[in-house]
């Protein structure tokens, strides 16, 4: 009676201790060490969940829709769910009974008789492994959380191409712009040169104007060139975002907007749970648990159950006879005994990859952290610096003329004249650059907040 005791004691340790194999506890996210709020001061607002409504241009919305329908790398991506599907259908299907037909056909010769026979057998077996350890069930819970990371990344990937859609869309509008004041310039440069040669003709001028007067004319032309190629590039890279040829023809007719509505981040807590690359970091790290759990239920026997119903016959004619119809039921165990530490060298390597795939979620924890605060920061630094590059471009506008006035009367140098339109015309690129970095900033907050979008027509808030 005590042996008995002792065997079940026994076997009740060994299932215990097969069964609870997870290392990642269930309040394994409750105890991270997460700030209470972002490192700036806000109301406790949710986070704009809808972020594209800001921008109520039509085209792009529907640019936005194209970009999900054609995208090469979403499809791509998508494809990996399907196959995460499969996967998960094939692991799943190893908890259920397998059923297998089979008809075998021989001939032999007697040696000592000299005679030929026949043989014929068809078999019907059932197979059936018992979920004793947990182990086939383990297996499906892997892949069904690899399942989870992959549409989890499938969302991510369709956040970011939103995200890198408008960006290459304001993109282009900005180089757009850009190259309408470089055009400009060209033509301003040639007027000045008209002025100067004239001038220069009538002894007004002396040589040397008229030589910086077409040096900076050639310079403009030279940037007009460049910008003009830079534009091309930037529709090209907006066309293969929306799966199109890259030819550089892409229509774009709208202005870059003015960002002034204010910043909705929510608290840092929330990001884990709303951000699909985190959710897909999280669903990696537990399938890779549950792939430890699997690895050390290996090492432990495997109950299995068959069931075989079939018949055999020398003259295949009579081999669907039922007189020669039999049955058979089996069940067996098998353990591993000696495979040279391989069993427990794959438990192991699988707790090491379980160590690499936490810090891997971890440190993409923190890195989303950084996003958002970075996105922050450079919110701050560039409505700043829009706000004294707008007021500097006005001052720079109203100096070049007043020098250009001034050099006419004979009261300053054309040197003078050419750095007054050189700062002018660095003012105003620099308010076209520094409003697009708005917008992209804003973009990529939003992108690193987790905020979803909605594509569309509507309303927006922001001044055009």
């Amino acid at each position: 009676m005590l042996k008995i005791t002792a065997v079940s004691v026994a076997v009740a340790i060994v299932l215990t201790g097969c069964t609870s194999t997870f290392d990642i506890s269930p309040d394994y996210q409750q105890n991270l060490v997460i700030p209470s709020a972002w490192q700036y001061p806000q109301t406790l607002q949710p986070v704009d969940l809808n972020w594209l409504e800001q921008f109520s241009t039509s085209h792009l919305h529907q640019l936005v829709d194209i970009a999900i329908e054609n995208n090469r790398v979403l499809k791509q991506q998508q494809l990996a769910v399907e196959s995460a599907k499969q996967q998960l259908i094939v692991s799943g299907s190893a908890l259920w009974p397998s059923l297998d037909m089979s008809l075998d056909s021989s001939r032999r010769k007697n040696a000592s008789s000299g005679t030929t026979g026949n043989n014929h057998a068809l078999d019907l077996t059932l197979r059936y492994e018992l979920d004793v350890w947990g182990k086939l069930s383990a297996g499906e819970r892997r892949d069904n959380l690899s399942l989870l990371a992959q549409q989890e990344t499938l969302s991510q990937h369709t956040y970011d191409l939103v995200a890198k859609v408008v960006i290459a869309w304001f993109s282009v509008i900005e180089s757009q712009g850009q190259l309408m004041l470089l055009q400009e310039r060209a033509e301003l440069a040639k007027q000045n040169l008209d002025i100067i040669e004239s001038g220069y003709k009538q002894g007004l001028n002396n040589a040397l104007d008229v030589y910086l007067t077409r040096n900076e004319q050639s310079n403009e032309k030279a940037k007009l060139a460049s910008q003009s190629a830079l534009s091309v590039q930037k529709k090209r890279e907006l066309e293969r975002l929306l799966g199109h040829y890259p030819a550089g023809l892409i229509e774009v007719e709208a202005t870059l907007p003015v960002i002034d509505s204010a910043l909705l981040l929510g608290l840092p807590s929330e990001l884990i749970r709303r951000k699909p690359e985190l959710r897909a970091s999280w669903h990696q790290l537990l399938a890779q648990d549950a792939a430890l759990a699997y690895a050390h239920k290996q090492r432990f026997p495997s109950f299995n159950l068959t069931a075989k119903y079939g018949t055999s016959s020398d003259d295949l004619a009579d081999l669907l006879s039922s007189s020669s119809v039999g049955w058979s039921l089996l069940s067996g165990i098998t353990a591993p005994l000696f495979n040279a530490g391989k069993l427990a060298a794959n438990e192991e390597k699988a707790r090491i990859e379980l160590q690499v795939t936490e810090l891997s979620y971890l440190e993409a924890l923190h890195h989303a952290f950084e996003q958002v605060e970075n996105g922050i920061t450079n919110e701050q630094s560039l409505q700043r610096q829009y706000e004294n590059t707008s007021a500097a471009a006005k001052n720079a506008k109203l100096a070049e003329q007043l020098s250009f006035a001034q050099y006419q009367k004979g009261l300053v140098s054309y040197t003078t004249v050419l750095d007054a339109q050189k700062r002018s015309f660095e003012a105003q690129s620099g308010l076209i650059s520094i409003k697009n970095q708005i917008i992209k900033n804003r973009v990529e907050l939003h992108l690193a907040l987790g905020g979803d979008f909605q594509s569309g027509q509507v309303k927006g808030t922001v001044n055009e």
